[in-house]
């Protein structure tokens, strides 16, 4: 009876005493869920802590969204805060996962052990309401390949929501390309809403390669058209797709290339050109199989007698077929130096065939082009005209010396003719002394333009230096003639090129001519400068007018 009577007020002590002491436990909302699927734990506690470390929890989830909520509760007559903590957690493989315990404040959670179904494989079929379907373009591609893998998502019943991914597998990496396509189709009868999502899967390593299936988990809506209120989850997926990785050919050509195809072809091949004067090449490249980082320099070898500027390659990817295509288009500008026949090698690049298991080379043929005289000669110094041929049976015989009568007779004439002249400059003069000042007068035009007002083209067409430095300075919209300013104003590679040879012929000792001609070559068609920041005009009046 004693023993009984101690027993009820050990058990009525320990009842009294558990509002002091602080609780702390965890739950999941979920003790079994599907591969993919998200699940909420919970911690409940009253301790007073602002957050909760989930760091042991990354090595087998992915952590979701977190929140807390706090509450008052009164216990016994005592008041204390309540604080529930939730997390998301997204196991990162399925099987049997366990949680550690977390530490929250002076206390720890207890171990918790969460259940992760595969997803159902789905079959594709009309039987099914949702399917996932899983393509890959190469089932025994080469280390460094790119394949291309296509997932879609086929379902005849409404989706509220969900959630469509697929796994990258180990030793290889696993990217997705572009944005989803949405289309219909017709399977056994029955039509289907289809999401298509493209990815690029580049193996790092030879041997088998797991790819697991696409999944889906979502949401389905019930009843007619899905707007019952009615909701049930829906988790499937596709079967994993298994590949056998080879290893590079022993003896294949370097940088490692492979791919289904390459083509090569010139979309602007000249024939002839004009020395000194710059001729198009444009070269496009075709790759089936390969990304832009994949494809290598388009490029052409140096020329002899010629310069040669490549413009920079315009690239575009695409996918088609299952599988990545890209196309490079490069210009490059040709200057001969010289007339004659001039040869330009074709691009070459070597690659491996992956269907037939060969090494290819694409090549263009060399160009040969025919270099005539520009049609902008170069300035020579003036010289006296050649003599007109005399007409068919005149006297061919040189002209006789002048006699001294002769001789003195000129001499006359040429005083006459100074002292007329000096007559006229000196009424110029008065009349100028009288006249009204430069700045009240339009002026007189000269018969040479002066540098002050000759043009670009008039300046590059008489070989002025001088003038042709002035002109592009006007033209750019700087005050001073200065060379290295206006190489950073243009735009055009070419153009600053030329001028680089100008400053080199002018301080450096380099060939005037040569110069010259490059910098009609390339100035023809005017100055191409750099877009500047204009300020903008405001629409508002101003606040203080002037």
């Amino acid at each position: 009876m004693i023993r009984r009577l101690i027993r009820a007020l050990l058990v009525l002590f320990v009842l009294a005493a558990l509002p002091a002491f602080a609780q702390t436990r965890a739950w999941l909302d979920r003790a079994e869920i599907a591969y993919g699927e998200t699940v909420a734990l919970n911690i409940a506690t009253d301790q007073s802590v602002a957050q909760i470390d989930y760091g042991p929890l990354r090595a087998q989830f992915d952590l979701g969204g977190q929140s807390v909520r706090r509450s008052f509760e009164l216990v016994n007559g005592a008041s204390r805060t309540v604080s529930v903590f939730s997390v998301g957690l997204r196991p990162r493989a399925p099987g049997l996962a366990s949680i550690p315990p977390l530490r929250v404040g002076n206390a720890s959670t207890a171990p918790l052990r969460l259940v992760v179904l595969e997803p159902a494989v789905q079959p594709a079929g009309a039987n099914a309401d949702v399917f996932v379907e899983t393509d890959v373009d190469a089932a025994r591609p080469y280390v460094q390949q790119a394949v291309g893998v296509t997932v879609r998502l086929n379902f005849a019943i409404p989706l509220m929501s969900g959630q469509l991914d697929l796994g990258a597998p180990a030793h290889a990496s696993l990217q997705r390309v572009g944005e989803d396509i949405q289309y219909q189709r017709m399977l056994g009868g029955r039509r289907y809403n289809v999401v298509e999502r493209r990815f690029l899967l580049i193996p790092e390593r030879s041997g088998p390669l797991t790819l697991p299936g696409a999944r889906l988990n979502g949401v389905a809506g019930t009843g007619f058209m899905g707007f019952d209120g009615g909701r049930q989850p829906v988790s499937v997926a596709a079967p994993a797709k298994r590949l056998q990785v080879l290893p590079i050919p022993p003896g294949a050509p370097q940088p490692w290339l492979p791919l289904h195809g390459l083509t090569l072809r010139y979309l602007q091949a000249p024939k002839q050109a004009f020395a000194g004067e710059a001729a198009s090449i444009e070269i496009e490249a075709v790759a089936d199989g390969a990304t832009a980082a994949q494809m290598p320099a388009l490029d052409i070898a140096d020329v002899p007698g010629a310069q040669l500027f490549a413009e920079p390659a315009q690239v575009d990817e695409q996918f088609v077929e299952g599988r990545p295509r890209t196309t490079v288009r490069r210009t490059f500008s040709l200057v001969p130096s010289r007339p004659g026949a001039l040869a330009v090698a074709g691009p070459r690049i070597a690659w491996w065939d992956a269907e037939a298991g060969a090494a290819r080379i694409a090549e263009l043929p060399p160009l040969q082009v025919q270099v005539v005289p520009g049609s902008r000669p170069l300035a020579t110094p003036a010289t006296a005209p050649p003599a007109a041929p005399s007409p068919p049976g005149a006297d061919t015989k040189p002209a006789a010396a002048p006699t001294p009568r002769a001789a003195r007779d000129w001499w006359v004439g040429a005083l006459a003719a100074f002292a007329v002249i000096a007559a006229l400059l000196a009424g110029l003069a008065w009349r100028r002394r009288r006249a009204p000042s430069p700045s009240a007068s339009t002026g007189s035009a000269s018969a040479t333009p002066p540098v002050a007002t000759m043009s670009l083209a008039s300046a590059l067409k008489v070989g002025d230096v001088a003038a042709i430095v002035h002109g592009l300075a006007k033209d750019a919209g700087l005050a001073a003639d200065d060379l290295d300013a206006l190489s950073a104003r243009l735009a055009d590679p070419v153009q600053a090129e030329a001028l680089r040879r100008l400053r080199a012929a002018r301080w450096g000792g380099g060939d005037l001519q040569a110069a010259l001609q490059a910098l009609r070559a390339a100035f023809a068609g005017g100055a191409r400068w750099r877009q500047t920041k204009q300020k903008a005009t405001s629409i508002l009046p101003p606040l203080y007018p002037e």
